[in-house]
């Protein structure tokens, strides 16, 4: 083997370190990012649910709806 074919084999080495560095990279990204896609899913499913919690809430209460109570006077009359 002559000095050409060393540094070849090195040159290949080290492109393929970098190579394995950067796909451990990007696979830890991708985990990270997976999990923080799991965690907004799992708020937006909480947040839809107290929003209807409220919506029930507010339908029970009879109080009318935006809009609907434009007969009544405020309070300060």
């Amino acid at each position: 083997m002559n000095e050409t074919d060393h540094d070849s084999d090195a040159a290949l080495e080290k492109r393929l370190v970098d190579l394995e560095v950067k796909a451990a990279y990007a696979d830890d990204l991708l985990d990270r990012l997976n999990h923080t896609i799991f965690r907004q899913q799992q708020q937006i499913e909480s947040l839809a649910r107290e929003l209807l919690a409220l919506r029930q809430q507010f339908a029970a209460s009879g109080t009318p709806g935006p809009g609907g109570g434009t007969d009544e006077r405020p309070p300060h009359y």
